[in-house]
C-alpha cells in the first residue's frame, strides 16, 4: 500500500491547514499510516471568548427566525453533506481510522438527522391544560436556550456532533462545537460547510463555531455560565468532572459516557444472525464505538458450538487499512490506546481469563501505523474486576448461563448501562428481557446487536453512561425549557386551590 495523499481531499473542501507543527497548533496525524494531515490553530481563552460573544450575539438574530426557516437552513446543510459524502466519509476514515464503509455510514447519519430536525422544525410541539378556574386557559411552550456547547469525541468525529447541532438549530440555539483534539480536521470540514449554508442565506455564521483544543478548553467551557447547555460524548471519568462542574453553576448536561454492552445468546437463537450481530458489534471501529459488544453471555446448552463458530468467524477477519473495502478492521486511533489493549489483556490473564483468540499488535504490515491491532477472545468469569471496566478496543470477553434470569443479572452487573440486546426466537424470552425485571440499559435491542442505532429514537443511556438522549424522539426537548403559560379571559381574579383575597 502506497502512502495516502489526502490532500486533494482537502482541497476540495478548500480547508486552510498548515503544513507546519507549532507550540500553539494542534496536530492531526492519521492512525492509518501515522503520517501527518496538518495542524490547526488552538483556541486561546481571548479568542474563546470573542467565539461567545459572536454566539450571543447571533441567538439574538436566529431565534427571532421561524421554526421551519430554521429548517429550511438545516436541510441545506444536509444537501451539502450529500454532495461531499465520498470526500467527509474518507477524510473520517482516514483522521479517524474506522472503515470506510463505517466512515460512509457515519456521514449518511449526518444526512439523516438533517432529514430528521427538518421534519421537528414543524413540529415543536406544546400542550394545553385544563384549568381549574373558569374562563382560564393553561397551556406550555418550549423556547430555545440560547447557547449549546458541544463536546464530542473522536471515535464519531462528526455524526455526534451533528445528532446535537442539527436539533438544537431547529430549536432555535446556536451551537459552539469543541471536537476531539485527535480529529481536528473533519471538524473543520464540517464547519466549513455549515457556515457556508449560513451565509448563503444572509445567517449570521456564528450560528455555528468551532473552537479547538484540548481538555482544558472543554473545562473553560463547562464552567463558562454564559453556555446554559453542555452536551459531552466520551469517558465516565470526563464526564463526571463536565457534570460537576456545570452542576455547581445550575447548568444543564446531556451527557453520553461510557459503555460496557452485552448480547445475551439464547439456545433459542438464529444462530447465523446471532453470529454476525456479535462479530461486528465486537469488532466495528475497532471496537472504539460506546456501543461496541464487548460482552457475550451464552446459554451453556450452546456454548461450546458458538464459541467455536466464533473462532472460525474471527479466523475471516481482515485488519488492515480502513480506505480498503476489503478489509473489516482499521487501527486503533494512536499508541495510548494500544497500551490500554495490551494492559488489558494482560490485566484479563492475571485475574484468570483463558484466551481462545489471542490478542497482540499485528505486525507484517508494510507503510501502515503501528496502531494495529488483533481483535481476541478472552473465556472469563463475570465477576472478573477486569470485566467490569470499558476498554476502547476489540477485545471481547464471553461467558455462559443457565437461566435467562441470572443471564439479565450478569448483563445488568455492570457500572454502565448503554446498549444491549438479546437473540432469541422466543416470545416469551423477548419480552422478559424488555420488562421491568429485564435490561436496565437505555437501549435494548432483540434480534440485532447493541451498536448501530437509528437516528430516529432516542440515543443514551443510564447509570454511568450519564442518562442523557440525544438524537430522535422527542430527545429535542433537552435543547429547550420549557415554560406554562395561563391566561385569564375573564373579568375577575379567581385564585387557585379557591384561595380567597379581597382588599374591599
Amino acid at each position: 500500500m502506497e502512502s495516502i495523499n489526502i490532500s486533494s481531499v482537502l482541497d476540495r473542501f478548500k480547508l486552510t491547514v498548515s503544513s507546519t507543527k507549532e507550540n500553539t497548533t494542534i496536530d492531526s496525524y492519521s492512525p492509518v499510516d501515522d503520517n501527518f494531515i496538518g495542524s490547526v490553530p488552538v483556541t486561546i481563552e481571548e479568542e474563546y471568548n470573542a467565539v461567545i460573544e459572536n454566539s450571543a450575539a447571533a441567538f439574538n438574530e436566529w431565534k427571532q427566525l421561524p421554526s421551519p426557516k430554521r429548517g429550511e437552513i438545516v436541510r441545506q446543510i444536509g444537501d451539502a453533506l450529500r454532495i461531499h459524502k465520498k470526500d467527509l466519509a474518507t477524510l473520517v476514515s482516514y483522521e479517524m481510522g474506522k472503515s470506510l464503509q463505517e466512515g460512509y455510514g457515519e456521514v449518511q447519519e449526518m444526512i439523516d438527522i438533517c432529514d430528521f430536525a427538518v421534519g421537528l422544525s414543524r413540529q415543536l410541539y406544546g400542550l394545553t391544560t385544563q384549568s381549574e378556574r373558569p374562563q382560564h386557559r393553561m397551556y406550555e411552550q418550549w423556547l430555545p436556550l440560547g447557547i449549546v456547547g458541544i463536546i464530542s469525541a473522536f471515535n464519531f468525529p462528526v455524526a455526534v456532533w451533528s445528532w446535537n447541532a442539527a436539533i438544537a438549530w431547529v430549536c432555535g440555539n446556536v451551537c459552539v462545537w469543541k471536537p476531539s483534539e485527535k480529529t481536528p480536521i473533519t471538524a473543520l470540514a464540517c464547519q466549513k460547510l455549515a457556515s457556508e449554508i449560513f451565509v448563503k442565506n444572509g445567517i449570521n455564521p456564528a450560528v455555528s463555531s468551532l473552537v479547538q483544543g484540548d481538555a482544558a478548553l472543554g473545562k473553560l467551557m463547562a464552567a463558562d455560565v454564559r453556555i446554559p447547555l453542555i452536551s459531552a460524548t466520551g469517558s465516565t471519568k470526563m464526564g463526571k468532572s463536565v457534570a460537576q462542574t456545570v452542576a455547581a453553576r445550575l447548568g444543564k448536561t446531556i451527557l453520553e459516557l461510557g459503555g460496557n454492552n452485552a448480547i445475551i445468546i439464547t439456545e433459542n437463537a438464529d444462530i447465523e444472525t446471532a453470529l454476525l450481530a456479535s462479530v461486528f458489534g465486537a469488532v466495528g471501529t475497532a471496537g472504539q464505538r460506546c456501543t461496541t459488544t464487548r460482552r457475550l453471555i451464552i446459554h451453556e446448552n450452546i456454548y461450546e458450538s458458538f464459541k467455536q463458530r466464533l473462532v472460525n468467524a474471527y479466523e475471516q477477519i481482515r485488519v488492515g487499512n480502513p480506505l480498503d473495502e476489503r478489509n473489516h478492521v482499521g487501527p486503533l486511533i494512536d499508541k495510548d490506546a494500544v497500551a490500554m489493549y495490551l494492559d488489558t489483556i494482560d490485566k484479563c490473564k492475571t485475574q484468570g481469563g483463558k484466551f481462545i483468540v489471542e490478542g497482540g499488535i499485528l505486525e507484517g504490515q508494510p507503510f501502515l501505523s503501528p496502531y494495529y491491532v488483533k481483535p481476541c477472545i478472552a473465556e472469563v468469569d463475570s465477576s472478573f474486576k477486569v470485566v467490569q471496566t470499558e476498554t476502547f478496543a476489540p477485545i471481547l470477553y464471553i461467558m455462559k448461563y443457565r437461566t435467562l434470569q441470572e443471564a439479565i443479572a450478569i448483563q445488568n452487573d455492570v457500572p454502565q448501562g448503554l446498549s444491549s440486546s438479546i437473540m432469541t426466537l422466543n416470545l416469551r424470552e423477548a419480552e422478559l428481557f424488555l420488562s421491568i425485571n429485564g435490561s436496565d440499559c437505555g437501549i435494548a435491542n432483540v434480534n440485532i446487536g447493541t451498536s448501530g442505532a437509528e437516528i430516529g429514537g432516542a440515543f443514551g443511556g443510564e447509570k454511568e453512561t450519564g442518562g442523557g438522549r440525544e438524537s430522535g424522539s422527542d430527545a429535542w426537548k433537552a435543547y429547550m425549557r420549557r415554560q406554562t403559560n395561563t391566561i385569564n379571559y375573564s373579568e375577575k381574579l379567581p385564585l387557585a386551590q379557591g384561595i380567597k383575597f379581597d382588599l374591599s
